[in-house]
């Protein structure tokens, strides 16, 4: 496949190529724009840029657009692929590019071009009649596009901003063959069935209230779910060596701008004022992990010091990006700061990817590596970020795990490597995090005493495995469509006597394999028992035990998994105990 770049160069590469797969889905989303304005000549077009799975393109219609359009604008999309229409680029002017874009009434690209420095050279990209003010790239021929589908309609502010024009944002997705597009419309099937507030709800794990944009309630099985993350988590950093704290939620204004947040980060923050001072909601936990390093003097003999926190942090996120438990305002973020010196530097980075290693193991993850490089809104010299890169590449490379550069993408105070877990659907998500950190030990003036007895400076890094324990909930009730592993399950057997006859039979049973520690409810509702049993597949619940009189004259249980319906067979009878045994046997941590 080839793509054309803004200075026009030529480039081949494959659809697997995340810049090819970018030009392909960008040029797709100019083709949405050709026929926008091809069948609704008054639409002024604001940007279409490519994005994770596929394009989208933001538009002011004149009249009300909604899902019913799509079809005739698919249909127009496709004849223009069929008119193999070849792109090519030129530049122009800055002032030369605005008088164009005023002639064309098209005042979002024009607002976008007056921004741009005076003297600046700027790329318009055509296809037939259809011109783009863009910097590319794009593939050569719309002829390459062989399957494409508009998926979906939504209401999206100019820029973001809440206060600009509400636009309609077209999403669509296009690959290179129709049997990716099959494919790709199958796993988002597939995906609608599992989505996490759907089942979050069925399986009474959370809920999404009106008075609590963004801020989730979790329900008892919600917490049952939640809590066995967490103690999950402490077993596994208790044998990691790492201590455990918290910290405020709430913390002055200083403290934030010591940290850098207050300038680089502060529109994502939530303020008060307490006592005619300036606070923050923390965003993150690190500015007052930095505060119990310091509440007393350090050695070189106490380095590396692992200090975790699951702390409960809030962020304020655009109304329009809120979703389920994926996006939200507030999460407890699983956090680790650990303080150490230059020399420990890469065996503390490989002990933290070996931890992530482990922990999306137990949950069946694949996942990829990327390391993310200096942001243009960033603190500290290109020395120290040079250092900070370089040891994060290194570590990842003497472990011999493959990686990708994501150019740009680190945090403001230094790079990172991001892990992308991928689902049982063939989503990725990214969750866990090594952030290498030279800059906040100097703003708070963190030291350790070495062994030359003179004081210095500890290097520190910012970690995360699950990220956010909430959005990882999410993440696990897609990908296990709800059917979570029987050590994650908030109800691992569901007793259901066959009548009232047997319901203190089935209470005693209850009792016996809760003190075995067992997580269990029994239906005692005078319904049949194929109802019951229905039931209890839809809560996903893995152990069903039947009980009548066979039962309760033996002293034992009718067990079914959860799975009987998939092919298994039902497991027969079997006694308390060895229900007990085989479910305790995969007890995590």
């Amino acid at each position: 496949m080839k793509v054309l770049k803004k200075d026009g160069q030529i480039l081949e590469g494959s659809f697997e190529e995340k810049e090819v797969r970018e030009a392909f889905w960008h040029t797709s989303a100019h083709v949405l724009a050709q026929a926008v304005k091809r069948l609704y000549p008054g639409t002024k077009c604001a940007i279409g840029p490519a994005v994770e799975n596929g394009f989208y393109y933001d538009f002011q219609f004149d009249f009300p657009f909604a899902e019913e359009h799509l079809e005739g604008l698919e249909k127009e999309m496709r004849k223009i692929v069929k008119e193999a229409l070849a792109l090519t680029v030129y530049e122009v002017s800055r002032d030369e590019a605005a008088s164009f874009m005023e002639e064309k009434a098209e005042p979002y690209k024009l607002e976008m071009i007056r921004e741009l420095p005076e003297g600046e050279r700027i790329s318009f990209y055509r296809q037939g009649e259809y011109v783009e003010f863009c910097a590319g790239p794009h593939i050569v021929n719309t002829c390459q596009i062989k399957a494409l589908k508009l998926l979906s309609v939504a209401g999206a502010y100019w820029r973001g901003d809440e206060h600009n024009q509400m636009l309609t944002r077209i999403y669509g997705i296009s690959f290179p063959e129709a049997a990716r597009l099959e494919e790709h419309l199958q796993m988002l099937e597939e995906a609608r069935k599992r989505d996490h507030r759907k089942l979050g709800k069925e399986l009474g794990l959370f809920a999404l209230m009106e008075e609590g944009p963004g801020f989730p309630f979790f329900l008892p099985k919600g917490m049952v779910l939640k809590n066995l993350l967490i103690d999950y988590w402490r077993k596994l950093h208790e044998r990691e060596g790492y201590v455990e704290v918290s910290t405020p939620i709430i913390l002055d204004r200083n403290l934030w701008e010591t940290s850098g947040h207050w300038e680089h980060y502060r529109e994502n923050m939530y303020t008060t004022v307490i006592d005619g001072k300036d606070f923050a909601v923390k965003p993150m936990s690190c500015p007052g992990g930095m505060l119990v390093y310091k509440m007393e003097p350090h050695s070189y003999r106490e380095l590396p010091m692992r200090i975790g926190e699951l702390g409960l942090v809030h962020r304020h996120e655009k109304s329009g990006q809120l979703h389920g438990l994926m996006r939200v305002r507030c999460f407890t973020q699983d956090d680790a700061h650990i303080f150490m010196t230059r020399e420990q530097v890469t065996e503390e980075i490989k002990g933290v990817a070996r931890m992530i290693h482990e922990v999306y193991s137990a949950f069946g993850f694949e996942y990829f590596v990327e390391l993310s490089t200096k942001p243009e809104n960033s603190i500290g010299s290109d020395e120290e970020w040079d250092l900070a890169t370089e040891a994060l590449e290194r570590a990842i490379r003497e472990m011999g795990v493959p990686y990708t550069v994501n150019e740009g993408d680190g945090a403001f105070y230094g790079p990172k490597l991001d892990f992308h877990l991928k689902d049982s659907i063939g989503r990725t998500w990214q969750c866990g995090t090594i952030q290498l950190d030279f800059q906040l030990p100097q703003r708070f003036e963190a030291e350790y005493i070495g062994a030359d007895g003179e004081k210095h400076r500890p290097i520190m890094i910012h970690r995360v495995i699950f990220g956010s324990i909430e959005r990882f909930i999410g993440i696990l009730i897609e990908h296990y469509a709800g059917k979570f592993p029987v050590w994650l399950s908030p109800v691992q057997v569901k007793v259901l006597p066959v009548s009232d006859k047997y319901l203190a039979y089935g209470r005693h049973v209850a009792d016996r394999l809760k003190a075995a520690g067992i997580r269990v409810e029994i239906d005692e509702r005078n319904e049949k028992l194929g109802y019951k049993i229905r039931e209890a597949r839809q809560d996903r619940v893995p152990y069903i035990v039947v009980l009548g009189e066979k039962e309760q004259a033996a002293g034992t249980l009718s067990v079914r998994c959860r799975d009987a319906e998939e092919g298994q067979q039902d497991m027969g009878e079997m006694r308390i105990e060895e229900l007990g045994k085989l479910i305790g046997g995969g007890r995590k941590g």
